[in-house]
């Protein structure tokens, strides 16, 4: 987890006055979390960042199950989204519960307002393009793998590059942290985990804008979109020192680990949320022992849905997926390789996969924005040949 880091100009010490040049005080304000006692920054801004010229309400946002659930494995196809629209505001809802939601964009317009979800972190896998993640704390730049976590109430803004995006977003109402077992009780990684703070990129560049004008921020509470003007540039910080910004990692960083016979998915875990966790799938060795099956054997989620983006077009264990491919593998029904995929791994010396995975403690519901794309037959997919049955086509 990124530790303490400052850009900018900050004052010696905390709450005392920090003059500007013409003898004023910069404005100081906290922004974090658990509210005085968790993780926090402190910003220097050149105006208040109260001074709300309207407010308005845009729309209602709350995510609407299918209208007939059905109990049974998924696949969604994300690439047969339509492409356009805001990375911010145009996003595609596809599974959720109390603790986390999944969305998809394809955006091709910039976002010219600032962006604030008030109700949940965000992590974002860019899947697709590159630009830049503009906030408050600096920019980020980003690019393909890059996971970008976004803490709740974080303003930023994305400047996308002129190149198609495709955006996976998880929605948490928790703090998104690296796994508890990753760090030692002085919060530093430990040895043998997939990463170390190295691999964590931090915003390094902080630009100060000293502007008078309208600026509109939207705001994500209480399942709406909400417009405010402020008048004046929000990015006005002059320096910011904490614990609380924007970070990325990639998911090329990710050090997976290998043993004689096949690992379980908790050695790919990369984030911990409340309720879920993230886990990355990445290329790596197979199994060394000489009867090793690489291909992960059948099991059954107890107390767990899991969730598969396939990254990649290849994937050891299935068969009918693509590149943009979501699974879902409900808590109660067993899964496992497709037929003939575990066979086909015997011997193989490596996998070039790469998907990231969400397992949530608690069951998913399918959203009704997920029906058109759906691949209804996937359920009788471990079925070679059967009354009925047609494999999937990718």
């Amino acid at each position: 987890m990124p530790v303490y880091h400052t850009l900018g100009r900050v004052p010696k010490k905390r709450h005392i006055a920090f003059r500007k040049p013409d003898g004023g005080i910069y404005q100081e304000q906290l922004v974090g979390n658990e509210g005085f006692t968790g993780v926090a920054s402190l910003l220097y801004h050149i105006a208040p960042p109260t001074t709300i010229k309207a407010i308005r309400k845009l729309k209602d946002v709350r995510y609407e199950e299918e209208a007939d659930p059905v109990f049974k494995h998924r696949h969604f196809r994300t690439a047969q989204l339509a492409e356009g629209g805001s990375p911010t505001l145009d996003r595609t809802p596809l599974l959720f519960n109390n603790d986390c939601a999944l969305l998809f964009a394809r955006p091709t317009v910039a976002d010219t307002h600032f962006y604030r979800n008030a109700q949940a972190d965000e992590v974002v896998y860019i899947s697709q393009g590159s630009g830049v993640l503009e906030s408050q704390f600096g920019d980020l730049p980003y690019g393909e793998g890059d996971y970008l976590v976004i803490h709740r109430g974080i303003m930023h803004r994305f400047k996308m590059d002129p190149v198609p995006h495709r955006l996976l977003i998880i929605e948490s109402r928790g703090y998104v942290r690296t796994p508890k077992r990753y760090r030692n009780e002085y919060g530093q990684i430990v040895e043998g985990a997939p990463y170390s703070e190295r691999d964590f990129r931090v915003p390094r560049e902080l630009k100060t804008y000293d502007e008078r004008g309208d600026f509109p921020i939207i705001v994500k509470q209480h399942d709406t979109l909400n417009e405010f003007i402020l008048d004046h540039h929000p990015f006005d910080v002059v320096g910011w020192d904490g614990m609380f910004y924007p970070w990325a990692f990639n998911i090329h960083d990710f050090e997976p680990i290998v043993g004689r016979i096949h690992q379980p998915p908790p050695v790919h875990q990369t984030f911990q949320g409340d309720g879920f966790v993230v886990c990355s799938f990445c290329p790596r060795p197979y199994d060394f022992h000489p009867e090793a099956v690489p291909a992960p054997y059948n099991h059954s989620n107890v107390d767990s849905d899991e969730v598969l983006y396939y990254a990649s077009s290849e994937f050891m264990s299935r068969k009918g997926i693509e590149y943009g491919s979501i699974t879902l593998h409900p808590d109660g029904i067993p899964h496992g390789p497709h037929p003939g995929r575990m066979e086909a791994s015997i011997g193989a010396k490596e996998t070039n996969e790469l998907a990231v995975m969400v397992d949530t403690f608690r069951p998913l519901k399918t959203a009704r924005q997920a029906a058109p794309i759906e691949d209804p037959k996937y359920q009788f997919s471990w079925i070679e040949a059967g009354e009925g049955f047609n494999p999937p086509t990718s």
